[in-house]
């Protein structure tokens, strides 16, 4: 037989615009949950919602489930009377009704349940009821007579209209009151009494003739292509605002864009006030003329075709717009009363954390390290007494009317009110953008003061948190500590600023913020671990130098052969706990004659005495594999220790790359662990001198492969 196609919708007075996308995904969620436990297959499942309702289609549902038969083993027979009986009680069974049979030798009872196949009709009348009951809410409310107990219905607004088909045929059931039939309404306005639904196939349908859209996604595409059409014909453009089409999709049933103008006047208020006034207060798109400047215009989404065109609306929220602009208008005003070094006296008053002291506080230990970092060379071509001047009023918009009012304008609002009282283009700028980056999209300062500015109010920020033991935990991040080091990461990666980062967890907790951000950018985390894993390495644009070219490497044949054979050789030193000639030195403590020698030549004397000692004791000619390896040595590795304090690391791994050869002829052709103890020794030390010139590069034993 084949299936039929299920609606289900759950009508009910307005719905929050932000709650409908999470009620679309739980309300497929449950509806699964029921299927599933019901052994129903799903299938394709559609979610739409409107202000009123959230409606679900679920296609091609059989008409019944299958009979199935189930077996549970029990208790081996001569089993205790408790466990026999405790067996019966779960499985749904009496005893009578047992089965025995020979498991591994011995009986052992079963109990064989049959289960009938249901009509589906059957599961679904039971399923709503579940549904509805269990549906999570951000916010719900209860509602009526029944309301007085805590067992009765909570959801988010009054549940007033179920509509339940399969196929043609009503899923009959009652949830809180409310019966579950055929009929709907439709628009608030434009539609007055029943609308009769005859199946899931002409459900939208007949609700477009009652002039509601029920697809959020259709509403959306109207919402954006309409409010592009009436800006266009006014010769203007939209400001594309997605987040403000869903959310208009949220508010609406039949969405008609409209567009309006207010009082030029208002454009003497910072742009980015108008379009969040706009925005936030009233739900309004805004335009921007020809040359790219923000118009006197604005865009509302009725929800209604009036009969005079919209003019009424546009006039009403017209209005309605202009008083929230006055409002932003006097902040602008009264604020630039004040300049804002006056403005920042007002911080002492706000703690930025009961162990940290005040924002002013703050403020101040983010200026000393501002100028710190121009007059140490870390930050070029900025003034320092720029730097520290931006620093000390950056944050003074903190207390201004307008971002009282709007505090996604802080920062922002600083620099207008710097370039208002004629303050310098480099500190209006600084304190605009000292919170930037913010996100893993925002902009990267450049500008040096900026970067100053920006660098030394994460780090005092980190620094600070960190001096009183206030470390992320798990998903916890309250003070977006994370946040603040993956800014100081672009930073320096963005302006090549070389600094170290401080020892201890503070390392630790960039690395790991590092190997978050590369592993986005396609690093292998194991690569980046190799290279913090040398120790001593705080520099991260020297840092990311080495994993970049670490990752080149090993991507090309020579790098996959030569971890190949260090792991090979690390095996070999691992299994003979073999440490090698430095590990000897740092075991026992004897001192390295080299240690105090600093003159190149002397060291080359030295060396060779030692190189030819050391060959007398060994008295035994060395294999020609042995002798290559032992040569490719002494060429490699001065030329990678060389490159690297070029900081040249390609130049480093392409001296590494030279031992690929070498070492992958050693293990063909040489026995390490020879009988005669000379040449086991030897070779033991020829490869711990292996291991030690690769971990020059990176400890290639963190390298997965």
């Amino acid at each position: 037989m084949s299936g039929s196609d299920f609606l289900l919708e759950l009508r009910s007075e307005e719905i929050p615009a932000r709650m409908q996308a999470g009620a679309r995904a739980e309300l497929e969620k449950l509806f699964r949950r029921e299927m599933d436990a019901a052994g129903v297959e799903a299938g394709e499942i559609t979610v739409w919602s409107t202000p009123r309702r959230l409606a679900l289609i679920a296609r091609g549902l059989p008409q019944a489930t299958e009979a199935v038969s189930e077996e549970l083993k029990g208790p081996p027979v001569g089993a205790p009377d408790a466990a026999l009986e405790g067996f019966c009680r779960k499985a749904g069974v009496d005893k009578s009704a047992l089965e025995t049979r020979d498991v591994k030798g011995r009986a052992t009872y079963f109990a064989v349940k049959n289960i009938p196949g249901r009509a589906t009709k059957d599961l679904l009348a039971e399923a709503i009821p579940a549904i509805v009951r269990d549906f999570s809410w951000p916010k719900s409310m209860r509602w009526g007579a029944a309301s007085i107990s805590t067992e009765s219905l909570r959801w988010v607004r009054p549940l007033s209209g179920i509509v339940a088909l399969l196929g043609d045929d009503v899923i009959e059931c009652e949830v809180h009151g409310v019966t579950s039939g055929s009929v709907t309404l439709g628009h608030r306005f434009h539609h007055s009494g029943d609308i009769t639904i005859g199946n899931a196939a002409d459900y939208a349908m007949k609700l477009r003739a009652g002039h509601v859209i029920v697809d959020h996604e259709e509403r959306q595409d109207l919402i954006r292509s309409g409010a592009a059409k009436v800006a266009s014909e006014a010769a203007l453009k939209l400001v594309e605002d997605e987040g403000l089409v869903i959310e208009n999709a949220g508010l609406t049933e039949w969405p008609v864009p409209l567009l309006g103008r207010f009082e030029e006047d208002f454009l003497e208020v910072p742009p980015e006030t108008i379009q969040l006034t706009a925005r936030v207060n009233q739900k309004y798109f805004v335009c921007e003329d020809v040359q790219g400047e923000l118009a006197n215009a604005f865009i509302c989404t009725a929800n209604i075709e009036a009969e005079d065109g919209g003019a009424r609306v546009v006039d009403g929220n017209r209005k309605v717009l202009a008083a929230r602009l006055s409002d932003a208008r006097f902040f602008w005003d009264v604020d630039r009363k004040k300049t804002l070094a006056e403005h920042a006296k007002g911080l002492e008053r706000i703690t930025f954390h009961e162990k940290l002291g005040t924002v002013a506080d703050k403020v101040d230990r983010v200026a000393e390290l501002a100028r710190w970092l121009v007059e140490e060379g870390i930050v070029k071509h900025a003034d320092p007494e720029l730097a520290e001047q931006a620093a000390r009023l950056a944050k003074a918009d903190l207390v201004t009317e307008m971002v009282g009012e709007f505090p996604e304008l802080q920062g922002l609002m600083g620099g207008y009110y710097a370039r208002a009282e004629g303050l310098p283009d480099a500190v209006a700028d600084a304190i605009r953008d000292h919170y930037k980056p913010v996100g893993q999209g925002d902009e990267v300062p450049t500008a040096p003061v900026t970067v100053a500015v920006s660098l030394a109010d994460k780090l005092d920020t980190l620094r600070s948190f960190f001096s009183i033991d206030e470390k992320p935990t798990g998903s916890k991040d309250p003070f977006a500590l994370r946040r603040a080091a993956l800014g100081i990461i672009r930073i320096v990666q963005d302006n090549a600023l070389r600094m170290g980062i401080a020892q201890g967890d503070l390392l630790d907790f960039f690395a790991d913020r590092l190997k978050v951000q590369q592993r986005e950018a396609g690093v292998r985390h194991d690569l980046i671990d190799a290279v913090f894993a040398l120790g001593g390495e705080d520099d991260l644009v020297r840092l990311l130098a080495r994993v970049k070219a670490l990752q080149s490497f090993m991507d090309t044949e020579d790098g996959a052969n030569l971890l190949a054979g260090y792991k090979r050789a690390a095996n070999i030193l691992k299994k003979e706990d073999w440490h090698g000639a430095e590990g000897e030195i740092a075991r026992t403590g004897e001192e390295d004659p080299l240690a105090l020698v600093d003159d190149p030549d002397m060291r080359a004397v030295i060396e060779a005495k030692m190189a030819e000692r050391h060959a007398k004791e060994l008295s035994y000619s060395f294999e020609p594999a042995e002798k290559a390896l032992m040569d490719a040595l002494d060429t490699a590795e001065p030329a990678a220790a060389k490159a690297i304090e070029a900081e040249d690391f390609s130049a480093a791994m392409s001296a590494l790359a030279s031992l690929r050869a070498p070492i992958d002829r050693f293990f063909e052709e040489v026995t390490v662990n020879a009988d005669e103890e000379n040449k086991r020794a030897h070779r033991l030390d020829l490869l711990a001198q292996f291991r030690a010139a690769v971990h020059k590069v990176a400890d290639f034993s963190r390298i997965e492969g």
